[in-house]
């Protein structure tokens, strides 16, 4: 079992001992509330104002529960991703004639497109953060986003935008970079970049399929590196800003499979952010064996070892037993606990009740609590 001694018990920053991934199941009211707005019947204010509510009442909620880090669960969003990423300057969402395809299951119609030079301005996120922020207390407001890599990735680019793909990238990497500042401005000292393209990387399949569309995956995963980089170079010494990844999570399924191993040596050696949120709730992540790249004392390393992705609650004893086997890799006083994605990366939500989501969170709570004593 993991041993204790001279390990640091209490981690007073981001990311914490015991944290999270991000979204929350809607509430039935919430979903309602959305509908009611798409049929004409509520406001957008109204729409707002239910919003707050819920938002407030699961702020307090995380909070019972014993976690540092508080999120707005992404109520306002119906997607992890497009939300933001459309409300970019020069980008458009769209509806497809299809959705995207996990396990068995596909999502409802949506993409985007980039139509337009890239630019942060006005965008819609930074009042969401501030109403976190003023209801979050003596906790830590954390702010999700997709990574930039993400508009690259899931985004068609129109040639009348953007011809030239240093352009592109370069464009990317300044709008997140105003996009930083400005939620640092806001207030935020804990942004999550959220990020599925790193996971797929590590998949023949999915690699196939890239190749597929004329695309290189070892000159994608240089490209985005570096547009990651280049993005958080300017950030304050007192933001934190980590990397969420996975494998795809939509209505408890998911899209790829494969270890890290293939990304692990540029993701854990090359990226110049604070800390990562990994899935390892499955062998469809692999083993612990890529974390030995993780070379800087302070990285930090979450590990989503509790699943969201179904209610039942996994033997504290075995994933205490899985830190101690990550431990081999990575010193324990870089290690986190998290559950290994969120529990709604769109509206719809994961296959589990909120009372088993409240679970799984003060589950995560006390398993930390055990570990880092």
């Amino acid at each position: 079992m993991v041993n204790n001694t001279n390990q640091t018990t209490v981690l007073k920053q981001a990311p914490f001992r015991a944290d999270q991934v991000g979204s929350l199941l809607r509430p039935a009211r919430l979903k309602e509330a959305r509908l009611q707005k798409s049929a004409g019947e509520l406001t957008l204010d109204q729409l707002r104002a239910i919003e707050n509510e819920e938002i407030s009442r699961i702020v307090e909620k995380q909070k019972e529960v014993g976690l540092k880090a508080v999120t707005d669960g992404e109520f306002r969003r119906s997607w992890w991703h497009f939300d933001f990423l459309e409300n970019l300057t020069g980008v458009e969402g769209y509806q497809t004639g299809g959705g995207i395809q996990f396990h068995q299951k596909q999502t409802k119609s949506r993409s985007i497109k980039v139509t337009g030079k890239l630019d942060f301005n006005d965008h819609p996120m930074l009042e969401d953060y501030k109403f976190l922020h003023s209801i979050s207390g003596d906790h830590s407001a954390k702010m999700t986003i997709p990574s930039p890599s993400m508009l690259h990735f899931r985004g068609e680019i129109e040639k009348s935008a953007y011809s030239d793909q240093n352009e592109f990238f370069s464009d990317l990497a300044q709008t997140y970079k105003k996009a930083i500042s400005s939620f640092y401005e806001a207030g935020c000292r804990y942004l999550q970049l959220d990020d599925t393209s790193w996971a797929y990387l590590c998949s023949e399949e999915q690699k196939e399929q890239l190749r597929a569309k004329g695309l290189n995956p070892d000159e994608l995963s240089e490209l985005y590196l570096k547009t990651i980089n280049d993005a958080v170079s300017d950030r304050p010494e007192d933001m934190k800003i980590t990397m969420h990844i996975c494998r795809g999570n939509f209505r408890s399924t998911w899209i790829s499979s494969g270890g890290y191993e293939p990304v692990a040596e540029k993701l854990f050696g090359s990226l110049n952010i604070d800390g990562f949120f990994l899935e390892y709730d499955s062998d469809r992540a692999g083993g612990f064996e890529p974390l030995r790249f993780v070379q800087r004392p302070d990285l930090q390393i979450v590990l989503g070892l509790v699943t969201s992705k179904f209610g039942d609650l996994e033997s504290k004893e075995e994933i205490k037993r899985r830190i101690d086997e990550a431990s081999r890799f990575v010193d324990i006083s870089q290690l986190c606990l998290s559950p290994q994605c969120g529990f709604a990366s769109t509206e719809e939500g994961n296959l589990l009740t909120e009372e088993q989501q409240w679970d799984k969170l003060r589950h995560v709570v006390e398993i930390a609590e055990d570990v880092w004593k």
